[in-house]
């Protein structure tokens, strides 16, 4: 009886190791996830400088070809069966990188046009050895700008990318500057530039660059950072470009460009909600600090010393609104076509003071309204605060705006509470608007107050492109 009891459970102690094998066999067989994901080591190079690329992969090799992405896509460089390699993905990746080595090398050649740049990267194989067989493709994008070797050189207009948004909405690794995005909807307070993803290149800056150069016009390229680690590039320049969402800048990054103003530079804001919240750079710029709306537990705010709190730019304790940069700023502005606020009302500006050269050619007259088919006004909107005066609006200077700031024209729109409540100084209920409009010191800053600008260019509203053709001619020669 013994024995027939030890024979069987042997049977079946054998049974279970060959059940166990044959399952970790057939596991191994099948083909594991196919993934290739990346990030360039700097955000902007110029020729003569070697870029450097991280990669991680699955597969064993892969293929690369890189891009200036603009009116036409021009093919600068490929390779194929690179040598690929995975790499594990650290906790703290949102906030302090990936840490992966320099996968592949590219010099940066002479004839590379200053300008955006893609990086595709892609794989394929043929499935699991026994299952699953047929053919299987990933790819990714990373991206990078080349700066101009000679700046100032072929134009006097410098477009300077809003990277410092793309990285703060950026949660690869599980986390960004935002909670609605965030592993358990938490909210970072430090992101990294060392990690894949992160550009809204596409839907605001590129419209703006096709426009431009099927138009005739040429164009330098920077990066947010560049304006803080690369401060003597502004220089040959006259006209300096904000397209878009460029809504994080550093205390650096201010007092180049208000710097460049005084000296006589001008700039344009063709885009919203700018320079709204301060940021910190830390790793030389490859990763960005930002408390937001939990500023009470910055590091900074023990100090007493609040200039470089990296909180919202008009907030009373930083007491450096945007307005004096830029002539208006988010807090009295807001959305409109988004986040539940004027949803249903066509999203155009209404013109106060068609005189004025901004208008010139475009037959427009006061009162009327322009934009509202491409909703160019939007997402997020940037004013000042108003006083109307016989049918013309004012700004009241008490925000920040500049004295000589002459109000062209706008459009109704206003903040989510969701959004606006945390901040103690908030007007509940306030309706501001967005604000396009014009100053002078030193320099000329005109502002469009609105992400959505780009949008009439890409649509052909003819008013947006002569107004930006104006002022493209008026500023930057």
């Amino acid at each position: 009886m013994k024995t027939h009891f030890t024979i069987h459970h042997t049977r079946l102690l054998t049974a279970l190791i060959w059940l166990a094998a044959a399952l970790a066999s057939r596991a191994a067989d099948e083909p594991r996830p196919l993934f290739i994901e990346g990030y360039a080591g700097q955000l902007s190079y110029q020729s003569g400088d070697e870029a450097e690329f991280h990669t991680s992969t699955s597969a064993a090799k892969f293929a690369v070809e890189i891009v200036r992405v603009g009116d036409k896509r021009e093919v600068v460089w490929t390779s194929k069966d690179l040598p690929g390699r995975e790499h594990s993905v650290p906790e703290n990746a949102s906030s302090h990188g990936c840490g992966w080595p320099v996968t592949f090398k590219v010099p940066v050649a002479a004839n590379w046009r200053s300008g955006y740049y893609v990086a595709s990267l892609k794989v394929e194989d043929g499935g699991g050895q026994y299952t699953q067989r047929g053919r299987r493709t990933a790819e990714s994008e990373l991206y990078f700008v080349v700066r101009s070797a000679q700046p100032g050189r072929d134009t006097k207009i410098l477009l300077q990318l809003s990277a410092n948004t793309y990285n703060a909405y950026n949660n690869w690794g599980g986390f960004s500057l935002y909670a609605y995005n965030g592993r358990a909807k938490n909210q970072g307070t430090r992101v990294s530039f060392n990690r894949p993803g992160g550009s809204q290149f596409g839907n605001w800056e590129l419209p703006f660059v096709v426009w431009a150069e099927r138009n005739g016009y040429v164009l330098d390229y920077a990066v947010n950072s560049d304006l803080e680690f690369r401060p003597e590039l502004l220089k040959p320049y006259k006209l300096v470009l904000s397209v878009g969402h460029d809504e994080y800048w550093s205390t650096p990054m201010r007092d180049t460009l208000e710097a460049f103003i005084g000296r006589g530079g001008n700039v344009a804001f063709f885009s919203g909600n700018s320079v709204c919240w301060q940021v910190r750079s830390e790793d030389a710029g490859r990763a960005l600090t930002c408390y937001k709306q939990n500023y009470s537990v910055d590091p900074v705010f023990a100090t007493g010393d609040h200039r470089t709190l990296s909180t919202a730019w008009s907030h009373h304790l930083v007491k450096r609104p945007e307005n004096t940069l830029t002539g208006v700023g988010f807090l009295f502005g807001g959305y409109r076509k988004s986040h539940g606020q004027f949803m249903t009302e066509p999203a155009e500006f209404t013109v106060h003071r068609p005189e004025h050269w901004v208008f010139a050619g475009t037959t427009l007259k006061r009162g009327d309204v322009f934009g509202g088919k491409d909703t160019i006004v939007g997402y997020e909107c940037d004013g000042c605060q108003l006083v109307w005066r016989d049918g013309l609006p004012f700004p009241t200077h008490q925000d920040g705006t500049p004295e000589n700031f002459t109000v062209l024209s706008s459009c109704p729109a206003k903040w989510h509470p969701d959004d606006a409540e945390w901040y103690e100084r908030w007007v509940k209920g306030r309706v501001g608007n967005a604000v396009m409009g014009i100053y002078t010191r030193g320099g000329t800053v005109i502002t469009t107050g609105t992400t959505d600008w780009a949008h009439g260019l890409r649509g052909g509203d003819k008013a947006v492109a002569r107004i930006t053709q104006n002022i493209l001619d008026k500023l930057g020669k």
